[in-house]
C-alpha cells in the first residue's frame, strides 16, 4: 500500500535548535531580555547582549556562556545602532541571522496629562529604535541569504491603553512597521514578527501593582495566573527557529487568553 502522505517527516528536535547561528538581543538586561537571551544560548545560538547598561549587558553574556558578549549601546541614538550592528558585523565575520528586539517602557499618565516632551518620549522609547535596527541590521541579514527580526509589541497596542495612551499608539504602530517590513523583506528571506504580552510579572510591575494587582491580573486572565518573562522568550525563541520558518508579519498575542474574552460582564447573566 502507498501512503497517501508521502512527505518526509522534518527533524522537528533539530529545528529547534540554533547552533552556529548568530544573534543581537536588545535590551538583554533584566526580564524578557535576559530570560531570551538564556533561551537562545540554551538552543546554542552565539549572542551579543546589548543594553544600555554595560554592567548588566556583561553580566547576562557571562551567565549566558558560549562565548556571548556584552554591549553598551543606546538603541534610541541612530549613530550608536549603526555602530553596534557595523562592530557585530565585525565580530560574526560579517554574519548575523537575526535580532531580537525588547526595549520598551512606559510612564502613566491620561491623555489630558501628556506633554509633547512624554509624547515623544514614548515613541522614542518604543518605536524608534525597532526602525533603527532595521535599518542597521537589513544589509547584514541580506548578505547572509537569510535572518529573522522580532520585536516585543504589546496587548496596549491592540486594545485601548488606559493610562499609557501614547504607549498603546507607540506599539500599534511598531505593530504595523512589523508587517510592512515583513512584506518587503520577505523576498529577501528575512521574517519579521512581534510578540504582544499583556502583564508581565516582572520585578517593576510588581513594585507597581503589588499583591492586590496580580490577584486581580490572575483573577481576569482565563488561565487565572500572570506571565512570567520565561513566558514570553519561550515564544520568542519558537520565532527565531526553523520551527516558525513560514512565519513573518505575524503579532502572536501571549496574555493567558484575556483578549479573547467577551468584553461585557456576563457574571451576573
Amino acid at each position: 500500500m502507498t501512503r497517501a502522505d508521502d512527505t518526509p517527516i522534518a527533524d522537528y528536535a533539530r529545528m529547534l535548535r540554533l547552533d552556529g547561528r548568530r544573534y543581537v538581543i536588545l535590551g538583554a538586561g533584566q526580564g524578557i531580555g535576559r530570560q531570551s537571551c538564556h533561551a537562545l544560548a540554551a538552543n546554542g545560538a552565539r549572542l551579543v547582549c546589548v543594553d544600555v547598561d554595560k554592567t548588566k549587558a556583561e553580566d547576562v553574556a557571562h551567565e549566558c556562556g558560549n562565548d556571548a558578549i556584552g554591549w553598551a549601546a543606546d538603541v534610541s541614538d541612530r549613530a550608536s545602532v549603526e555602530r553596534l550592528f557595523a562592530e557585530v558585523g565585525g565580530l560574526f565575520g560579517g554574519r548575523l541571522d537575526g535580532f531580537i528586539d525588547i526595549v520598551g517602557r512606559a510612564q502613566y499618565a491620561d491623555i489630558g496629562e501628556l506633554t509633547d516632551e512624554l509624547w515623544d518620549w514614548h515613541f522614542t522609547q518604543n518605536l524608534r529604535h525597532a526602525w533603527l535596527a532595521m535599518q542597521a541590521a537589513t544589509p547584514l541579514l541580506e548578505a547572509n541569504g537569510r535572518g529573522e527580526m522580532t520585536f516585543i509589541a504589546s496587548a496596549s497596542g491592540i486594545t485601548s491603553a488606559p493610562r499609557h495612551p501614547a504607549y498603546g499608539a507607540a506599539k500599534a504602530g511598531l505593530m504595523s512597521l512589523v508587517r510592512t517590513a515583513a512584506v518587503e523583506l520577505g523576498p529577501k528571506n528575512i521574517r519579521v514578527n512581534a510578540v504582544a504580552p499583556g502583564v508581565v510579572w516582572t520585578p517593576r510591575i510588581s513594585g507597581y501593582l503589588g499583591e492586590k494587582g496580580k490577584a486581580r491580573n490572575e483573577a481576569n486572565a482565563p488561565l487565572r495566573r500572570v506571565a512570567y518573562p520565561s513566558n514570553i522568550a519561550s515564544v520568542l525563541l519558537f520565532l527565531t527557529s526553523e520551527l516558525a520558518s513560514y512565519v513573518t508579519g505575524q503579532v502572536i498575542s501571549v496574555d493567558g487568553g484575556v483578549g479573547a474574552k467577551f468584553p461585557f460582564p456576563m457574571d451576573d447573566l
